[in-house]
């Protein structure tokens, strides 16, 4: 973000914070930062509450704040008559954050930075409004450009469920009006798009209570996508002489501790105890689980690389209110990958998986979508991590070497490693904006010490392998959510449930033979194809087939019967070389075939 756009969409914040105290008077304030595209400001209503209704009077007042142009007046005050500024005025959690400035030197809040020193802190007034904040502002509110306020939610304050629960008001800011119209109509869109609502309406998948919020259940539809990409993941693995294992979904607790991931995930482990005094954990991550397969015999150099595949669940107790449709969810399903090489290889191995990477999302039309981020340590807090500074130091720059050859324009993005190493993440976007990571190369030098592994060298010397961690569609279901909203539910034609619908005109007993014969012919070519044969007239039938998004729809009657071809209906996002098709049932079942098998989303009927 611009750091002029930041500059004014925190104004905004704070010009918001300024109108809801006009019209709400005793409420509490959290913080206010600026965010992409806009801003939010978490605030405490007391015993009110607030909507999506509420907001037209609270834009109103922000625009008379706006047009008054006052202007944002900084201050700064000593750390401990601030605290009591926050006490006397009832800010309460400006007073929490200004005792963790006072004695840690931090608010410990990522949202607001307050400043580095503990013995002042700043404040900014506009018109009647103060508010405790680090700045910087803009000169004036007529300065502010064009917003508008976006939805009302529930926010715990400082993202922990133990505490309060406040009201968090979205907003959105740009320079001018086109850029904020362009936004609007850009999110109108992405509602159309939002995997929840296709999902359902096109019977991918459900959720249900009695299950359990975060665990996706998938109707024979979406089971058909799935059942799809792991067909694609075996063709990679025959190619690239990739090892299936298959592993429990859990394990002793201890195994995690070995790993580190025991401490990392603590608040995410779903633990489950036996009747035999032993803990046991649902897998969080496979790859511990992986190292053991690799340990239960000796390993020379000449076995290496070796690599190990499958695609399989974990499990993870995310906060509820973090939890919506497949892009955050409790059990996933992870196409997942552990390489063991010598540390000559790691170069070579890396490259395979990035090369896989690039032609799969190219297929889809979407490697252009995508940024990459070269995940690294945060080098002020080594104790989040496991293993030598050495191995990360060296596993670094072979992975930015790495990202610089294939020209991937990688952003460095310290903070973001694993726990054991640095990664490669393609970052894709969803419908909302989101950033989403789906495929990941990760370098690990750490895990194979922490579990003792080994191979024997050429020279007869024991050492230790490298471990890559890989995935190419990351989790299932952030893919298949991707998936949904970038083709509008309009999937190719080999990934579409349903590639085929036929539909009956009437009752007649040449049609049921001629559709008979064609069932057949269907079900031995292997091709997804339904019968509509309800009660509804043709017309209606036409739209159900059109709302499932069906690649192909023919209509058979008498007409059909006679002449033996087929007048077909092609969605209309198919690339076509002519716009009217007619052809018998044998040369649609061909085309629909080849097109499943060379995985395009183009007829050549």
């Amino acid at each position: 973000m611009e750091k002029k756009l930041e500059t004014m969409r925190h104004s905004m914040a704070h010009i918001m914070a300024a109108a809801v105290a006009r019209l709400y008077g005793d409420v509490k304030f959290g913080v206010g930062p600026a965010v992409d595209d806009g801003f939010y400001y978490d605030i405490d209503f007391g015993e009110q509450t607030i909507s999506d209704t509420d907001l037209p009077k609270i834009e109103k007042e922000i625009r008379k704040i706006i047009g008054q142009k006052l202007e944002f007046t900084r201050s700064e005050m000593p750390i401990d008559e601030a605290i009591d500024w926050a006490k006397k005025s009832g800010q309460v959690y400006k007073q929490e954050l200004l005792e963790d400035l006072k004695t840690k030197g931090t608010t410990s809040v990522k949202e607001e930075d307050l400043g580095d020193s503990v013995s002042e802190a700043t404040f900014y007034t506009v018109g009647d409004f103060t508010d405790l904040c680090r700045g910087p502002h803009l000169t004036n509110t007529g300065e502010a450009g064009v917003f508008k306020l976006t939805r009302v939610s529930g926010a715990y304050w400082r993202g922990d469920e133990k505490r309060p629960q406040m009201q968090r008001i979205y907003g959105v800011a740009f320079e001018t009006d086109e850029q904020l119209q362009d936004y609007l109509t850009r999110q109108e869109e992405a509602k159309k798009r939002d995997h929840r609502r296709l999902g359902k309406e096109l019977d991918l998948f459900t959720f249900s209570d009695l299950v359990g919020a975060g665990l996706p259940l998938y109707t024979p539809r979406g089971t058909v996508i799935i059942r799809e990409l792991k067909k694609v993941l075996e063709e990679i693995g025959q190619k690239y002489n990739m090892q299936q294992v298959s592993i429990p979904h859990l394990a002793k607790i201890e195994l995690y501790e070995t790993s580190g991931h025991a401490e990392k995930f603590a608040d995410e482990l779903f633990r489950v105890a036996s009747h035999y005094n032993q803990e046991f954990v649902l897998k969080p991550v496979n790859c511990p689980h992986h190292t053991q397969i690799y340990a239960s015999q000796p390993r020379s150099y000449r076995d290496l690389p070796l690599r190990y595949v499958e695609q399989t669940m974990q499990y993870r107790d995310e906060k509820p209110g973090q939890i919506g449709g497949l892009q955050r969810t409790r059990g996933f399903t992870v196409d997942d990958g552990h390489t063991f090489c010598r540390i000559d290889q790691v170069k070579q191995e890396v490259s395979i998986i990035i090369e896989i990477i690039q032609n799969f999302y190219k297929s889809l039309g979407l490697w252009d979508e995508k940024w990459v981020s070269l995940s690294l340590r945060d080098y002020t807090k080594p104790e989040k991590y496991i293993g030598d500074t050495g191995d990360w130091e060296q596993a670094e720059s072979m992975l930015g070497e790495i990202a610089n050859e294939y020209k991937l324009d990688a952003k460095r993005m310290e903070g973001e490693a694993a726990l054991y190493g640095p990664k490669i993440d393609f970052m894709f976007k969803d419908s909302l904006g989101r950033d989403t990571q789906l495929a990941t190369v990760q370098l690990d030098f750490a895990m194979p010490k922490r579990f003792s592994l080994a191979y024997t060298d050429q020279d007869g010397s024991e050492q230790t392998p490298v471990m890559i961690h890989r995935a190419i569609f990351g989790s299932f279901e952030r893919f298949i959510m991707l998936l949904i909203e970038h083709f509008n539910g309009k999937f190719p034609v080999w990934l579409s449930p349903e590639q085929l619908r036929i539909i009956k005109v009437k009752d007649l007993p040449e049609v049921d033979k001629f559709i008979a014969d064609m069932m057949t012919l269907v079900d031995k070519k292997g091709v997804r194809a339904t019968l509509d044969d309800s009660n509804n007239s043709v017309g209606k039938k036409i739209r159900n087939a059109e709302i499932y998004r069906v690649p192909y729809v023919v209509v058979i009657g008498e007409k059909e019967v006679e002449s033996g071809k087929l007048p077909v209906r092609i969605r209309s996002d198919i690339v076509v070389k002519n716009t009217t098709v007619d052809c018998s049932p044998e040369e649609l079942i061909k085309t629909v075939v080849k097109e499943t098998t060379k995985r395009v989303n183009k007829t050549t009927l």
